[in-house]
């Protein structure tokens, strides 16, 4: 079955509101990360992709009609080769906005304390979910690395990488098959794009600060993400 919609936003611009969105408007599930938390058997395909081999994404993405979110977003090119009739939603946001929210949120995440690790150690003989989730956070935290450098507090180029995605992301993907988005926009420009009804339900404004540090609380406990 193939991908309709492929989301090339990074991670804090609105992505998880995206994927209860499409999942809202009849587009099947939504691939995100939080699917490769809750199913790590994925890690593979993911692997293949960052050492530009052709990863087997109909396996992947089996039973799943959208993906965005990372690491998706990471190899949209792979992806639209793949699927060349899906449409490109390319969520964005205010870059110092944006740097500002990754430092609480998924900057945070990738780099835990040492109190954090020793935690989830204590954890590790317990969960058997959780052992199975670390290969997954290592993958996590050497993807912030690659894509926007080791030293997170640089924010003037981290933003500036930020920047440097969006931009290729627009070079590469034809006009008339991508919707830059912002979510604050809600159901109306998205509708229009993919060629669906506004319903009548709140758009899904999801997946806040305080929110994701609770995932990521959960996923340290083997909870599902």
């Amino acid at each position: 079955m193939p991908i309709k919609v492929i989301g090339t936003g990074l991670g804090r611009t609105g992505t998880t509101s995206l994927k209860l969105a499409l999942e809202q408007l009849g587009f099947g599930k939504c691939y995100h990360m939080k699917e490769l938390f809750n199913d790590p058997s994925g890690l593979p395909h993911f692997l293949k992709a960052e050492k530009g081999e052709a990863p087997e994404w109909d396996s992947l993405f089996t039973g799943y009609l959208s993906a965005v979110d990372y690491p998706v977003a990471r190899y949209y090119k792979q992806l639209l080769t793949k699927h060349p009739e899906a449409k490109v939603i390319h969520t964005t946001r205010e870059p110092e906005s944006w740097y500002n929210s990754c430092v609480n949120t998924i900057f945070w995440a990738s780099k835990p304390t040492a109190g954090r690790i020793l935690k989830m150690m204590v954890q590790l003989p317990f969960s058997s979910t959780l052992r199975k989730r670390l290969p997954i956070l290592k993958f996590n935290g050497s993807l912030i690395d690659k894509e926007f450098g080791t030293n997170l507090r640089d924010k003037e180029a981290v933003i500036k990488k930020f920047k440097d995605h969006n931009e290729e992301v627009l070079k590469i993907v034809p006009k008339e098959k991508i919707l830059v988005y912002d979510v604050k926009q809600g159901w109306e420009p998205l509708c229009k794009f993919l060629g669906v009804a506004v319903p009548s339900i709140p758009f899904p404004y999801v997946n806040k600060g305080e929110e994701f540090r609770q995932m990521v609380g959960q996923i340290a406990k083997g909870a599902e993400a």
